[in-house]
């Protein structure tokens, strides 16, 4: 499904129910001026903020499909990532700063002034590059992440099925931000088209699914605590690696082979175009035999389709309607 297709697609939904943030007029929390809301498995309470900065497409997703743009500060966008002028929040995306086409780091968000950062969890956060939640609290900087990063956050993990992390994120963002009725009427239209989407799927044997994200020494793909596997899933597919308890994981090509995968989904990169990587499966000897690459069967998922945020939605669409034009699995 194309970043246009997609726009389509929340409108027609009533998702975009504001051209911009300043529509909404979110409110304070209680008594105390604060909410108090789960980050993973940890109870953390919140001021309301005012300088939020977002990483990557599905965070400033979810603060604009809530009508949010005015708290956002700016957001930091690595190359993978499909050009903001193509989304269908292209006009929020306008009204704020691109901070960095780099990795999230502490020095940016420090600079930025920022009381708020939206990621995931080794998704933006990291202990590597030194700017995790516990860092943030220590500088007075709050922190929210998407609940599916949350099942191996050390301390206070959680799991969550992708989509149901999802829903729970926008859910608790309405409650931080005062905008619990957006919140509500946003996720009620994604569960409702999530629901035709399943009731969509044919009778029978599923097609089986392998996820190619990259990677040509080991694929990398999709486990079952990333949105792929439960796209897939919802569409009417079966991920050959949904045993993997991974979000995104290396695995090797002798797995994909004996996996025999009816269809491939690729991924679209901004940086790594997916018809790269289809001529690399169909000219290379250990996949060119693949029953998928035999019959040619390829669905490209767009990057922002496959991270947590309302496209997911727009990917299961996509893909449940790709998986239609084929034959019946055998």
């Amino acid at each position: 499904m194309t970043p246009r297709r997609a726009a389509t697609a929340l409108a027609a939904s009533g998702l975009l129910l504001t051209a911009c943030g300043a529509d909404v007029e979110p409110g304070d929390g209680p008594d105390s001026g604060t909410t108090t809301v789960a980050r993973c498995g940890e109870e953390v309470e919140y001021r309301l903020p005012q300088r939020a900065v977002v990483y990557e497409g599905g965070s400033a997703d979810k603060m604009f499909v809530l009508g949010l743009t005015d708290h956002v500060r700016g957001y930091v966008m690595p190359p993978a990532n499909p050009p903001v002028e193509e989304s269908p929040w292209a006009e929020e995306y306008a009204e704020v700063d691109m901070l960095s086409d780099d990795l999230l780091n502490r020095e940016l968000v420090v600079d930025a002034e920022a009381d708020f950062v939206v990621a995931g969890w080794r998704s933006g956060f990291s202990d590597e590059r030194g700017i995790t939640p516990e860092i943030l609290d220590g500088l007075g900087i709050q922190s929210f992440m998407h609940s599916e990063t949350c099942y191996n956050y050390p301390g206070h993990p959680v799991e969550f099925d992708p989509f149901e992390g999802l829903y729970r994120d926008l859910e608790l963002l309405g409650e931080i931000f005062g905008v619990e009725d957006r919140a509500t009427e946003v996720v009620a239209g994604l569960r409702e088209r999530v629901a035709a989407v399943e009731e969509s799927v044919p009778e029978g044997p599923r097609p089986r699914v392998f996820v190619y994200d990259s990677g040509t020494d080991q694929p990398f793909t999709s486990g079952n605590q990333a949105p792929p596997d439960e796209i897939i899933s919802i569409a009417g597919g079966e991920n050959v690696f949904s045993d993997l308890t991974e979000r995104w994981t290396s695995v090797g090509w002798e797995a994909v082979v004996r996996a025999e995968p009816d269809v491939i989904v690729v991924l679209e990169y901004q940086d790594r175009p997916a018809e790269e990587k289809i001529e690399f499966l169909r000219t290379s000897p250990v996949t060119r035999d693949l029953p998928a690459v035999r019959a040619g069967n390829f669905h490209i998922l767009d990057y922002n389709e496959a991270i947590s945020g309302p496209r997911i939605v727009d990917g299961a669409e996509g893909l449940a309607e790709y998986l239609r034009t084929l034959p019946p699995a055998s």
